[in-house]
């Protein structure tokens, strides 16, 4: 097994253990259900999950807040938790979206600084649109797998306050005329409001349909929010506020999700104009909201989690990764999970609960019908992004702290994360939680 450089004590640790010990071996451990599993040393894990609430962008409680100050109380909670000693950490990588790619790395570097990761511990951050924060973690179980290092953060952070989502005027002087008259590349540049209407159309999913989904996604996330489901995962932060209306500014503390809106139903979303399409279907009730927030999970190997004495919260079983046609990005889940379920060696069945993203209710509907998964039971069980918003580069970080969360709640076994992806993607990625 390689170290980390400078990481001494993680070195020392492992020369600690007999040698056999650190080879690639496999067990049957028996669960409740009667499933067995295999447990190897080499097993990606994360030992800790956690996330902040998620504010309403350039309304809510950290919307003066900016990415650094949101991950600096993350990565904190995860050294807190953990009590590992940060000079191990080999990397740290973490997912963002929008503004300058330089910024958010110097962001991210600010954190960690800020948090009392030592200057030697290096960071960088990946742009994979919405499934930023996922492939931050597969990034990082890839680097670990291959001996990189041991130890390693992933994670997503957007400040959607702070920065806002681009227009057709952000490639002004920057468009390739010629993918203009590509059949396929042209949907690149249309914005993702219009894919969602495609998507409705294409599929006849109609607008009191999107509605409903729309309806349980807060129902669900409300029912969550006041039984406490979302408590163990949330990091509350304390940070300031300028009230617009007086330019007072307070200290408060976040820490519940904002974006809920209690007494949500059909009737209500039924009201709302179209925003995308004259006479369309897509609403700013029935889509993903516009949010602020962090999320971050420490992963190494199973071996290395035995060898510092840290409880295993999750296996990385999976991770995948496909294209679909970029006017119709939203369906990229619905190719995406059989994909990651295949490489984990499942079927669609065992999989316990899905985390999907409430990217837009047209395309979450058409994902979860199309691939005949149980709603009622298994499905955004807590709620999605339509109710508790979807800050860009964080979202599947969040969601990896939800579903691995519930899974322990539910004494359940197997979970997916997935969403889809600007330009035509759809990712995915499966997760163990051992009795």
């Amino acid at each position: 097994m390689s170290t980390s450089r400078g990481n001494k004590r993680l070195e020392v640790l492992l020369n600690q253990v007999d040698p056999k010990s650190k080879k690639s071996t496999t067990q049957k451990t028996s669960l409740k259900n009667n499933k067995t599993s295999s447990k190897s040393n080499d097993d990606i894990v994360i030992v800790c999950s956690v996330r902040t609430a998620v504010g309403r962008a350039r309304k809510g409680g950290f919307k003066d807040t900016p990415a650094d100050k949101l991950l600096e109380p993350v990565f904190k909670h995860l050294l807190k938790k953990t009590k590992i000693d940060p000079k191990i950490i080999g990397d740290i990588v973490i997912g963002k979206v929008l503004g300058d790619s330089g910024m958010g790395a110097t962001q991210v570097r600010i954190a960690a600084l800020c948090a009392g990761i030592p200057e030697t511990v290096p960071c960088t951050t990946v742009n994979r649109q919405c499934s930023s924060g996922l492939q931050a973690l597969g990034q990082v179980a890839a680097s670990v797998k291959a001996g990189f290092y041991d130890v390693g953060i992933a994670g997503g952070v957007e400040s959607m306050s702070f920065d806002k989502m681009p227009g057709m005027e952000a490639w002004k002087g920057q468009i390739n005329k010629e993918a203009l008259r590509h059949k396929k590349a042209k949907g690149c540049f249309i914005s993702m409001g219009v894919t969602s209407e495609n998507v409705a159309a294409k599929y006849n999913i109609s607008r009191t349909k999107q509605d409903w989904y729309a309806e349980q996604s807060h129902k669900r996330a409300l029912n969550a929010r006041e039984t406490g489901r979302f408590e163990d995962e949330i990091v509350p932060v304390t940070t300031k506020w300028q009230d617009k209306k007086t330019g007072e500014w307070k200290t408060i503390t976040v820490s519940k999700d904002e974006g809920i809106r209690p007494g949500t139903n059909v009737q209500g979303l039924a009201k709302l104009r179209a925003v995308f399409k004259k006479g369309g279907s897509t609403t700013a009730g029935n889509a993903s909201q516009l949010s602020d927030g962090a999320s971050a999970m420490l992963v190494m190997k199973r071996s290395t989690a035995n060898i510092l004495g840290l409880k295993i919260e999750g296996v990385f079983k999976s991770f995948s990764v496909v294209g679909v046609d970029p006017h119709i990005m939203g369906i990229g889940p619905a190719v995406a999970i059989p994909a990651s379920v295949k490489k984990a060696g499942l079927r669609l069945k065992d999989i316990d609960l899905f985390e999907i993203n409430e990217a837009f209710a047209s395309q979450y509907s058409y994902t979860v019908e199309s691939l005949g998964l149980d709603f009622k039971n298994k499905v955004n069980v807590n709620g999605g992004a339509i109710a508790l918003g979807h800050p860009l580069g964080c979202t599947g970080a969040r969601m990896t702290a939800t579903l691995l969360s519930e899974l322990k709640k539910r004494k359940q076994r197997y979970g997916i994360v997935s969403m889809c992806i600007g330009t035509g993607m759809g990712a995915s990625a499966v997760f163990e939680v051992e009795e």
